[in-house]
């Protein structure tokens, strides 16, 4: 048996969770272990690796680690919903805001501010901005003759426009179309970038192929040696992951960060154990699931690991 050791304070973040994992204490143990089983995923050159999240991390600050992952080619697919494009390209164009979780909402709409948990996005950050900005983008694509394109290939496209822009290396999009990482939406049209999209079918043959996006992820699937995956939140950007990996065994290296219980058998809640009885992980897979907020958590983990491979 492993003896509990008590955490001391330190002001290296990789030493801070490696006391973590010795601690023996509850989540505390969970994110250090989870830090190794990443190492050794990205170190792992026959895995292809995933990386899911729901957009609404894309928000706040978060978006920062998410795109330092993009950035540095850590991970060869991500996997997202639409509202990630919508946040990811609003933020280019227009600031967010700090709010609370108790304001007025009806007040707010007044005002023409939305809340997303504490934080605020007006009217003009959002749909009145993307509406602005990607109706001209979606033209330019169009008139080039891509008019029906695989989500991957349309945020690629996306990417490519955003060369010229000020703020384009703060945007995941942008690094994942220079390093050539696909980002795979399976819900494209849940979001304003869907709608835009909606929008601009309506006076053009213009269509987004999720089919292509499908044939393109059993490629990559089938031809991959081992698997691992890095998921955030539950829907259907983690359930395309696991889905997918069934395929070939299961994943064999798997982390998890959910804020769900599993008592009410949502995906969100399910455990990464749960995964493994539908063969989406394998038995013998490395593997854990880590309750609590990836806005905490994902930055802590995230530092650690980029010490460990020496890219701070």
């Amino acid at each position: 048996m492993r003896k509990v050791v008590d955490i001391k304070p330190t002001k290296d973040v990789d030493e801070l969770v490696r006391r973590m994992e010795e601690s023996g204490g509850f989540v505390a143990k969970k994110v250090g272990v989870g830090v190794d089983i990443l190492e050794k995923m990205v170190k792992d050159e026959e895995s292809l690796n995933f990386f899911s999240f729901p957009a609404c991390i894309i928000a706040t600050g978060t978006r920062g680690i998410i795109r330092e992952l993009v950035r540095r080619k850590l991970f060869d697919v991500v996997i997202t919903t639409c509202g990630m494009l919508d946040h990811d390209l609003a933020r280019i164009w227009r600031d967010y805001y700090h709010g609370s979780f108790l304001m007025d909402d009806e007040e707010l709409r007044k005002r023409g501010i939305n809340r997303l948990g504490n934080v605020l996005v007006p009217d003009e950050s959002y749909g009145i901005v993307l509406e602005d900005k990607l109706q001209p983008i979606l033209k330019e694509i169009w008139e080039g003759g891509k008019k029906e394109l695989a989500t991957h290939e349309l945020v690629w496209e996306i990417g490519r426009r955003l060369k010229k822009e000020e703020k384009k290396e703060e945007s995941i999009i942008y690094w994942a179309y220079k390093n050539e990482i696909p980002v795979v939406i399976p819900g494209p049209m849940d979001g304003a970038v869907g709608s835009q999209i909606w929008l601009f079918s309506q006076d053009h043959d213009f269509k987004v192929d999720v089919i292509k996006d499908e044939k393109f992820l059993s490629s990559l699937v089938f031809d991959a040696k081992r698997s691992g995956a890095l998921m955030i939140g539950g829907g259907i950007s983690k359930h395309h992951v696991i889905w997918w990996n069934q395929f070939k065994g299961g994943l064999d290296y798997a982390v998890y960060i959910t804020t769900a219980p599993e008592w009410d058998g949502s995906l969100s809640g399910a455990r990464l154990r749960e995964a493994v009885s539908w063969g989406k992980v394998k038995g013998k897979a490395k593997y854990i699931t880590i309750e609590g907020d990836a806005t905490v958590l994902l930055p802590l983990m995230i530092s650690s690991l980029l010490s460990r491979l020496g890219a701070l």
